[in-house]
């Protein structure tokens, strides 16, 4: 009998080690992923700041303003007026009354619904 716990003991001690092989194997491919994600990440950040730079650049006040004299005849934009701003009090809100509206009956949906939405699928 003892013979068969020492056999079982080290079945069971090599079955745990190949267990950890395999885990640390995983483990580092994990790792590995992570890194990969976060240079992603960063030259995505890279990428970004590229274009946020190249908005400011091309949303300058003044080349916005050479633009819009450039075209004009086709635009017709003028630059702001202080006349043009107004205050909050000044603008007409729609009634609450006209914001609330009531059905008047059935309402008709067009389309069908896919195998997803109908359960189906989970069968």
């Amino acid at each position: 009998m003892r013979g068969f716990y020492m056999i079982f003991a080290a079945l069971v001690l090599m079955g745990l080690a190949f267990w950890a092989y395999r885990e640390n194997y995983a483990t580092q491919q994990v790792l590995r992923e992570v890194s990969q994600i976060q240079r992603e990440i960063g030259h995505q950040r890279e990428e970004l700041a590229v274009l946020k730079a190249e908005w400011a650049y091309l949303n300058r006040p003044q080349r916005l303003r050479d633009l819009a004299a450039i075209n004009f005849d086709r635009l017709r934009l003028l630059p702001f007026q202080p006349e043009q701003f107004g205050r909050v009090d000044q603008v007409s809100f729609p009634e609450e009354d006209d914001l609330i509206f009531e059905l008047d009956g059935a309402v008709d949906v067009v389309g069908q619904l896919s195998a997803i939405d109908t359960g189906e699928a989970q069968q």
